[in-house]
């Protein structure tokens, strides 16, 4: 089978190179790839742009699956798009990809269908908003609606904290246009889980947990970015965390998955916080993580691919994924100055290193690898325990150089 893979990231170098590995799969392109698909086995990078380019080059190349990877174009309704022109595409629709989408729209559905969340209030106008922080507890969550790459999320331990954000966001439009609307939300303390599970839209079937390191400097410090490594499985994640995750999250949403007809045949993110009166939901992504996805599919045995086609013909049912024992430890290289403005085009040398690189901002040019982006490489490692996956990790980083390298040292 030829597949599609759409997207740029270290999420999509990791999900071609799974997919590659499935002896169903003869040929894998990546729209519009990077420096690592570029040098996969099976995998070919081309350069294509927007919804109308992806469906055409599918249909002259008799592609016969395509995988999304990021979530603009799931709520673009890339999805439905492809489906009009009879072709298999792995996603939600445009309107189930609003539970990523819109975390107004997310939120009155996780209440709708009785999703355990943290209480919140929607706010369309500044005025509104800034007369309701002034009476609220501290310290509070304040969400821009739409999609904001990871970022639109902040936790304000003051007032005045707030009303900065609510002026970069509402006023400031440093999301343009995703910050116009809001949600705040009361803080809930806990440790914080990631549950990526798959669904045909009848049944959810939820990988290992996983526990993302989101800020940029060790011990939490800085501000937030789009993910700065990852172990899985989460050891906070128990059976009786898991179980109360099922009862009082997962299988709501899938209720309401059901109840509201949504056409989704994908991948559900729960982001999820696990705090001492249960377990709540943070947040639904409608796609794979990044960089979850970098730690999470070394550890899977079971052949993705096939996964993702009894997704897709609604056939998960009975389905069991299976995993290799032991834990994966994913750290981020990342360049100068990210998450804010950073420099770029510096030549990236990688070592003798013993584990699987996924690259994220880099690009192969002339014969070496170039920065491109602000997450440019991370170093997937997997033991038969936490510590030695840790040590496998950061042994590999030492191996590896680029101008102006910066990662966590505590993941």
């Amino acid at each position: 089978m030829k597949v599609l893979v759409i997207g740029s990231g270290g999420r999509e170098h990791a999900i071609a190179w799974k997919i590659a590995k499935s002896p169903l799969v003869e040929k894998v392109f990546v729209a519009p790839g990077n420096g690592g698909t570029y040098m996969e086995e099976k995998c070919e990078n081309v350069n294509l742009k927007g919804i109308d380019e992806y469906l055409e080059f599918a249909k002259e190349n008799k592609i016969d699956v395509t995988v999304v990877g990021p979530e603009a174009p799931l709520v673009e309704g890339i999805v439905d798009e492809f489906k009009k022109q009879g072709l298999k595409i792995f996603g939600p629709s445009k309107e189930a990809a609003r539970l990523e989408g819109s975390k107004i729209y997310a939120k009155e559905f996780m209440k709708r269908h009785g999703v355990r969340t943290a209480e919140y209030e929607v706010f369309y106008d500044l005025e509104g908003a800034v007369e309701y922080i002034k009476k609220c507890r501290y310290p509070c969550v304040i969400k821009a609606d739409g999609l904001a790459q990871g970022k639109g999320v902040v936790i304000c331990s003051s007032l005045g904290e707030a009303e900065d954000t609510l002026k970069k966001f509402m006023v400031e439009d440093v999301f343009k246009g995703s910050g116009k609307r809001i949600v705040i939300e009361e803080f809930l303390e806990g440790v914080e889980a990631s549950i990526l599970s798959i669904t045909d839209g009848k049944t959810i079937i939820p990988f290992i947990s996983a526990k993302d390191h989101k800020r940029i400097f060790d011990c939490d410090k800085g501000p937030n970015t789009g993910g700065m490594g990852v172990i899985a499985p989460n050891p906070y994640v128990t059976d009786e965390v898991l179980e109360d995750f099922k009862k009082n999250i997962m299988l709501p949403t899938l209720n309401g998955i059901k109840e509201e007809g949504l056409d989704y045949h994908g991948i559900i993110f729960f982001g999820i916080m696990i705090t001492k009166k249960g377990v709540y939901l943070l947040e639904y992504n409608v796609r794979m993580g990044d960089p979850e996805t970098q730690a999470l599919l070394p550890l899977m045995k079971s052949d993705f691919f096939e996964l993702i086609l009894r997704a897709i013909d609604g056939k998960l049912e009975g389905c069991k994924i299976e995993w290799e024992e032991g834990f994966s430890c994913n750290v981020v290289a990342a360049s100068k100055g990210y998450p804010g403005d950073i420099e770029k085009g510096f030549k990236v040398n990688i070592g003798d290193v013993e584990n699987k690189i996924f690259i994220a901002g880099a690009e192969f040019k002339d014969g070496n690898l170039i920065t491109t982006g602000g997450r440019v490489l991370s170093v997937t490692a997997v033991a038969d325990t936490l510590d030695k996956a840790r040590q496998k990790a950061y042994g590999d980083l030492k191996r590896i150089y680029f101008e102006g390298m910066q990662y966590r040292k505590d993941v």
